[in-house]
């Protein structure tokens, strides 16, 4: 049985361990903390998962917790208008409904509930911070070395891709909360939604339903523009004082989400995390001082700004892919062209993820606003887009082009115009069916125009 190391212990590097697991490989893990240390320690992200990244999850049997987590069935997104004496109103608003839920797990116990179920399933943990002269040392001694721990000296190892990086510096200062208490949105209070509030030139703020540590919760994400008025979680260590300026900002930017906000408080003390870096693709094949080579994983290799809540989705993604290609692999060597086009095999959908998330970093094009707009008035709009969140490649058929994406609004709009031509000649046949069926009927001829009225 061939030999290989995962360094690395978060979404992309425990799925690929146990799916190798579960295929009668004897993979070796590296971490840096035990599940115990994890499972205490600072919450990493915020990891909405949609349909099909939980499918790869629900593929391997990992999905312990679908029942308790809540299910998010919409996403919604609100921009706020100029500023107003009551704050920002909302001059967009609307929530499309998801073909199949997601669900965002803390990653504190998804991480070390997985790591766990790896020992217990006979894997060998080995906990240590990896070094580039430890992996020099290894590398001799496996098949395959992959790199999963995003950050640190490692990463170094992955030359910056400058064609596919067109950002050199962070484009978001990011601030994240867990919180219990927040109230339900009254505009859908019985179904949980991943709310997207923009608002321009200042920021986003993402709001969405999770399971943690201690139950169900709610996170509250402030993604900053750089030197911007939301910029100012820089040099906050307690978080009390995160949770307050976290609220400070909704009340002046997004007073609908602040509104349900006010009797929040951190679900424990590690409910808060803060930084900022640049989203960088980098090239796939890392070389070793000793000449080894070894292959990134996920956000190694495809760090992207979580704008579009893609991480935890990407690395799923990532570590199906490379299932699938060592497996197809057998006994022939894992050499640097194997490694290349694994890569590749994961980038065919990496890539429509990170050309959208560069896209909504920069200020929305007058054809993105007006799509964005739509999406109030026609729900097919909402429910398109919502559901590029799940898989990101179908924004090339309408969102990236002003041709395309006019097309696609006349389209829209010829489709629901047709569809309330119908619904007027079935409520006029409705009513001529009425007046001859009985003579004692008595029909209201202005029936239709209330009809038409009220819709």
């Amino acid at each position: 049985m061939r030999e290989i190391l995962i360094v690395g212990a978060g979404q992309s590097g425990l799925q690929l361990a146990l799916g190798l697991q579960s295929q009668g490989y004897e993979p070796t893990l590296m971490s840096n903390r035990t599940a115990d240390e994890i499972r205490g320690g600072r919450v990493m992200s915020t990891q909405c998962m949609f349909r099909t990244a939980l499918g790869h999850e629900r593929d391997l049997g990992l999905n312990f917790w679908e029942e308790r987590a809540p299910r998010i069935e919409g996403l919604g997104v609100s921009v706020a208008g100029p500023p107003a004496p009551g704050g920002h109103p909302r001059a967009i608003d609307w929530v499309g409904r998801l073909d199949g839920y997601a669900q965002s797990v803390d990653q504190r116990i998804k991480m070390a509930g997985w790591m766990e179920t790896f020992e217990q399933r006979g894997g060998q943990v080995v906990v240590h911070g990896a070094a580039v002269s430890d992996l020099d040392v290894l590398a001799r001694k496996y098949d395959l070395v992959l790199v999963a721990a995003g950050k640190g000296e490692l990463v170094s190892l992955f030359g910056r891709d400058a064609a596919r990086s067109p950002y050199d510096t962070p484009q978001r200062a990011l601030a994240v909360a867990y919180v219990h208490g927040l109230g339900p949105r009254p505009e859908h209070p019985d179904v949980d939604a991943v709310r997207c509030n923009l608002v321009p030139g200042v920021g986003e703020l993402f709001v969405m339903p999770t399971l943690t540590t201690s139950g169900r919760a709610d996170i509250l994400f402030w993604e900053a523009v750089p030197g911007g008025p939301a910029d100012a979680f820089q040099g906050i260590t307690d978080p009390s004082e995160h949770l307050e300026r976290a609220l400070e900002l909704m009340e002046h930017f997004t007073p609908w989400e602040y509104a349900r906000a006010t009797k929040v408080e951190l679900t424990d003390a590690g409910g808060t995390l803060s930084g900022r870096y640049a989203p960088t693709v980098r090239h796939p094949v890392g070389r070793l001082p000793g000449g080894g080579l070894v292959l990134g994983v996920a956000d190694v290799v495809v760090a992207n700004d979580p704008i579009t809540g893609q991480g935890s989705n990407s690395a799923a993604k990532c570590a199906a892919a490379y299932l699938e290609s060592i497996l197809e692999r057998g006994d022939r060597p894992f050499d640097e062209e194997w490694m290349r086009t694994t890569f590749d095999r994961y980038w065919e959908s990496a890539r429509h993820v990170t050309k959208w998330t560069n896209a909504m970093l920069a200020p929305p094009p007058e054809h993105i606003v007006n799509l964005l707009g739509a999406g109030s008035a026609f729900p097919a709009v909402a429910h398109r887009i919502a559901n590029g969140f799940d898989d990101p490649s179908d924004f090339e058929n309408f969102f990236y082009e002003p041709e395309k994406a006019a097309a696609y609004l006349d389209e829209v709009r010829e489709e629901a115009e047709a569809a309330e031509a119908e619904a007027e000649v079935e409520v006029d046949d409705e009513a001529d069916d009425l007046a001859g069926a009985d003579d004692e009927v008595e029909v209201d001829d202005h029936a239709p125009e209330a009809v038409r009225s009220f819709r």
